[in-house]
């Protein structure tokens, strides 16, 4: 049974990278993606999988159960070593010879020393062997197969691929996000590529109503500290998105998109405290901001003629 439990650890520990990469490459996913045809197979592929480990467990149990037999009716096998001994001695553990005398041990002793402190020969296990020479292997081949014949991206070629992933996949979520603005997680964009699509937005539909300086026409004046509906950048947010119908304001959530609702009431915000030529009289109550809010239009004459 020791052996039995033996040669299923060593199947575990060869088959782990296997289920390392397939948890990496998000198996599920895929495995939802498949039709039920190939569902089918997968599964069918998998009993004939499981069956044929069945049958190495068997094999293997068959074989150490036939050598238990042999050995108990012929004593004079008894002393050899079973299978599984030779081949754990030729391929895992190797054999190594008794070290008798002084004389023995000091050939196996290196000529490093340092402080009395001599290095010992150690002898190198058979496995370890064969990793060596199939990493040798494997890096000749990989040379030859990446630099020699060229096939396969090389590994700059998949560091600019991934680049160009993660950057296609930023830019999906930036898209994501600014398609999900609305009232609650709206915010003062005050790039100056932001605040300049806002004032073409104003001026092409808005400044009918509110002057192109948003001074106020049929609209309220958008210059000064009073407000109709709130001045922070959600209410205004609110008012451009559902509209004011009873006061004559169309809702623009069908015309403009959640990210240049965000422009034009940001550029509005930035109309706050400038001259314009002909001034309505204010309109509402005083809208006094909060440090937060007021933060980002100190200076909104400077701000619009940067527009400009």
């Amino acid at each position: 049974m020791k052996k039995l439990f033996s040669l299923l650890a060593i199947l575990g520990f060869t088959t782990f990278p296997v289920w390392a990469q397939t948890e990496e490459s998000n198996w599920y996913t895929k495995l939802q993606a498949m039709d039920s045809g190939q569902v089918t197979l997968l599964v069918i592929l998998g009993i004939v999988l499981a069956v044929i480990v069945l049958l190495l467990i068997l094999m293997v149990y068959l074989m150490s159960f036939m050598s238990a037999v042999l050995r108990k009716e012929n004593p004079s096998i008894a002393n050899e070593p079973s299978w599984w001994d030779t081949f754990k001695e030729r391929f895992v553990t190797g054999h190594v010879d008794e070290v008798g005398g002084q004389e023995e041990k000091a050939k196996m002793m290196t000529d490093h020393s340092y402080d009395g402190i001599t290095e010992l020969d150690n002898f190198m296990p058979p496995w370890l062997q064969w990793v060596f020479v199939g990493t040798i292997a494997f890096g000749v081949v990989y040379f030859v197969n990446y630099t020699v014949l060229g096939n396969g991206p090389t590994g700059a070629e998949e560091y600019e691929a991934e680049l160009k992933e993660e950057a296609e996949a930023a830019e999906f979520r930036k898209a994501t996000m600014l398609a999900g603005i609305d009232e609650k997680t709206v915010i003062f964009d005050e790039s100056a590529a932001a605040l300049g699509a806002g004032k073409s937005l104003f001026e092409t539909n808005c400044a009918a109503c509110h002057a192109a300086d948003g001074g106020g026409g049929v609209g309220p004046n958008l210059t000064d500290d009073y407000w109709l509906h709130g001045g922070s950048i959600s209410d205004v947010f609110s008012v451009v998105k559902y509209g004011v119908v009873e006061k004559g304001m169309i809702p623009w959530q069908d015309q403009l998109s959640p990210e240049q609702i965000q422009q034009v009431s940001s550029y509005i915000l930035t109309l706050k405290g400038t001259t314009p030529a002909v001034p309505k009289d204010p309109q509402g109550e005083l809208y006094s901001p909060t440090p937060v809010e007021a933060a980002p239009v100190t200076d909104s004459t400077a701000v619009v003629a940067s527009i400009d």
